[in-house]
Formats: C-alpha cells, structure tokens, sequence
C-alpha cells in the first residue's frame, strides 16, 4: 500500500489571499484555514490525502487537529515547506501556494502545486 498523497499548505499564503481582515488576527485566520480543511478536505484529490498546514510568525503554536496535521516553521515557512518536500522522497507531494519562487523550489523536487483557491474558503 502506497503512503497517502501529502498535501503541504502554505497558511500565510493562503490566508493572504483573501483580504478578510486576516491581518488583524493571524492566528485565528489560520485556526479557520485549518477547520474548514479538516471538514472539508483539499477538493479534487483522490484517495487517502494527509494535509500539513504550515504556519509562521503570529499564526505559531495554532494545535493540529483530526485531519490537519499543523507544522509551526521554526524561522521561514518557505524554507520549512522545501524541507517536508525534500524528507517526504519519492511520496506524492502537492503544495498549495501563489508564490512563485516556493512553487519553483518545490517543482524542482518533484512536488505538484495548487494555487490556493484549491483549499476551502
């Protein structure tokens, strides 16, 4: 049995895509991200998918939840989404983000990307 698909999603980015008022409380713009992916997945993806939501600055120490695996980057989320690419070898990867030298790094390593209009609003 093959491991299920890891999908990496880039909070700062996704969150930042929608001009909400995120910006007053990051945290629990990333707490909102992080619910409605736990009820309502990634759509599109087939299979067992296992979701990472990556989280920096003021959105750290947001908890995991059943369905959400919640990662707090130590220093730059970019670096720290690479860094699962990288450890997570031949597994299928997707990594949901706009940014455009992210989206280059991860390609490079053989990752998918999705623009965040893929995840939940």
């Amino acid at each position: 049995m093959s491991a299920p698909l890891l999908v990496i999603v880039d909070a700062a980015n996704v969150v930042g895509s929608v001009p909400d008022g995120w910006w007053r409380d990051r945290r629990g713009a990333a707490e909102r991200l992080r619910d409605r992916l736990a009820t309502e997945g990634v759509p599109g993806q087939e299979g067992p998918v296992e979701i990472v939501l990556v989280v920096e600055g003021a959105a750290r120490g947001v908890d995991s939840v059943p369905g959400v695996l919640v990662a707090s980057a130590p220093g730059s989320g970019d670096d720290h989404m690479v860094e699962l690419v990288a450890r997570a070898g031949e597994r299928r990867c997707l990594v949901v983000t706009a940014d455009r030298e992210l989206r280059r790094r991860v390609t490079a390593l053989g990752a998918g990307v999705l623009g965040p209009r893929a995840v939940p609003r």
